[in-house]
C-alpha cells in the first residue's frame, strides 16, 4: 500500500488554508494536510516537541508548504534552522508568499527552499496553484524544481 502524502502548511493567515485545502479537495487530491500557525510551531513539529511528540498523530511531512511572513518565527528563520539540521535536508519545502520580491525568492533560494510560489490575489487563482504544487512536487517526488530551472 502506497504511504499517503502530508503536506505541512505554515501560514498564520486562516482564508489561504482555507482556499488551499479547498483547491486540494477540488482537484481531487487525497493528501493530508497538516496546518501549524507559525514557524515556531513548524519547527516543534518538525522536532516532534510541545504537543507534536506522537508521530503517530503528527507524521512526519512530504512536502512543506511555507509562508514568507508570519509572527514569531518568519519562513526565513525555518529555512535557516532546516540548514541546522542534516535529518531534514531531504523534506522540500516550497515558500508559499504573498511576497513577489525578487530578493525574497533569492533569499529563499540560498536557504535552500526547492520552490517559491506566490499567493494568489483571489481564491480561484489557489487551483492553479494546487495544479502548480502536485505536478512539481507531488507527481515527481523529490524533483528539485530550482535545479532544472537555469
Amino acid at each position: 500500500m502506497a504511504k499517503k502524502v502530508l503536506i505541512l502548511v505554515v501560514d498564520d493567515n486562516k482564508d489561504d488554508v482555507f482556499f488551499l485545502r479547498r483547491a486540494f479537495e477540488k482537484a481531487g487530491l487525497d493528501h493530508s494536510i497538516i496546518h501549524v500557525w507559525d514557524g515556531e510551531e513548524a519547527v516543534d513539529y518538525l522536532s516532534g516537541v510541545n504537543g507534536f511528540t506522537d508521530r503517530f498523530r503528527y507524521p512526519f511531512p512530504t512536502l512543506m508548504l511555507l509562508d514568507v511572513k508570519m509572527p514569531k518565527l518568519n519562513g526565513f528563520d525555518v529555512l535557516q534552522w532546516l540548514l541546522t539540521r542534516k535529518d531534514l535536508q531531504k523534506l522540500p519545502v516550497v515558500m508559499f508568499s504573498s511576497s513577489f520580491q525578487p530578493e525574497d525568492i533569492e533569499k529563499a533560494k540560498t536557504l535552500g527552499a526547492a520552490d517559491y510560489l506566490s499567493k494568489p490575489n483571489g481564491s480561484e487563482g489557489f487551483d492553479q496553484v494546487v495544479q502548480t504544487i502536485a505536478s512539481r512536487w507531488l507527481t515527481a517526488p523529490g524533483t528539485n524544481y530550482y535545479a532544472a530551472v537555469p
